[in-house]
């Protein structure tokens, strides 16, 4: 046993922090019944840890509109496909809990949730969806499109663990990045459809991508990249921004996604000269509302008269062995985000 966790044996919450980090959903239960009591709005970010500028953005969002803030950090197994990066998905608890210490002038984080697969799957997981036991979430007709196409497992594996989290929580307000689009409208459909009050539906917040000085998205995955392949990841960016342009000028979605990926190759030829391999895996125009692909005539004009709500422009691209996903808004993002 860690030292980690043997600190929270006894009570549930570790002591080596400045921050209290609770492991169990009794202790973070416990916490929020207080919280309860004492009238308190809860705001809350769910993490995976190895914690960026990205995830601290949303963590400042919820300290400037909450009275009190929790994070949790919790390697989810029931979204990776047994050939992802499971195991080799960074873990740095330590700095994530300096990170979160370092936050806040007037408010600073109140509590931290990192519970043990243990406790989050009280009846075991396998990633093998064929050999799983137990209770899970589908959002169904909403998450087989874009992401949910590419990694079959990952939206039912999303969908449950924040169910789970939610009941354990049950925040007042819960902030999700832009990057990771798809999946935050995904679960606000969840809060609607399964009725829950906390959060209620608008009250989940879906704040934008927070990007380095060229544009690339932050990502705890971009850790993984060398030196040639951050140069090359930029190109994933430049290929939605292709795209958007091309939508803005009217052009056919066919065409949009066209220029995008002629994009692509040219970089792919660039990137190997420099001894990186990039691959597409897909550029894809969704309704935002219903996940549906557009047609491939659709263009810009003829979706604002007859529908006029935002569409998602995103994309996926490997870069060595490393998968960056990144997306654009089209239209009013406002009516979303």
């Amino acid at each position: 046993m860690s030292s980690l966790t043997a600190s929270a044996a006894h009570d549930g919450q570790v002591s080596k922090s400045s921050i209290p980090v609770f492991m169990t959903v009794d202790a973070v239960r416990a916490w929020r019944r207080k919280a309860f009591d004492d009238k308190k709005a809860v705001g809350y970010v769910a993490t995976m840890g190895a914690l960026h500028e990205g995830h601290l953005t949303l963590v400042r969002r919820s300290l400037q509109e909450n009275d009190l803030t929790i994070v949790s950090i919790f390697v989810n197994p029931a979204q990776f496909a047994p050939h992802e990066d499971l195991d080799t998905y960074p873990r740095t608890l330590p700095r994530d809990l300096e990170l979160l210490s370092a936050l806040g002038a007037e408010r600073t984080v109140s509590a931290v949730f990192a519970p043990a697969v243990s406790e989050m799957y009280p009846s075991g997981i396998s990633q093998d969806i064929g050999s799983q036991r137990g209770t899970f979430v589908e959002v169904k007709g909403y998450g087989d499109e874009v992401e949910g196409k590419s990694r079959p497992a990952f939206f039912r594996g999303v969908a449950t663990v924040v169910m789970k989290l939610f009941n354990a929580i049950e925040p007042t307000q819960t902030y999700f990045g832009q990057k990771d689009i798809q999946q935050a409208l995904l679960l606000r459909r969840m809060c609607r459809d399964m009725l829950l009050s906390h959060p209620l539906p608008a009250n989940l917040h879906i704040v934008p991508t927070v990007r380095d000085s060229d544009g690339l998205a932050l990502s705890s995955r971009n850790a993984y990249l060398s030196a040639a392949g951050r140069r090359s990841a930029i190109h994933l960016w430049q290929a939605l921004l292709a795209a958007k342009l091309a939508w803005e000028n009217n052009f056919k979605k066919r065409s949009c996604v066209a220029r995008a990926r002629e994009l692509i190759s040219e970089a792919s030829r660039t990137a190997e000269e420099a001894g990186v391999q990039i691959r597409l895996d897909y550029i894809e125009l969704n309704d935002s509302d219903s996940f549906r692909v557009l047609e491939d005539e659709e263009t810009r004009a003829s979706w604002q008269n007859a529908r006029g709500h935002p569409v998602i422009l995103s994309g996926a691209l490997w870069v060595d062995r490393t998968r960056l996903i990144d997306n654009i808004i089209l239209g009013d993002a406002h009516k979303i985000i």
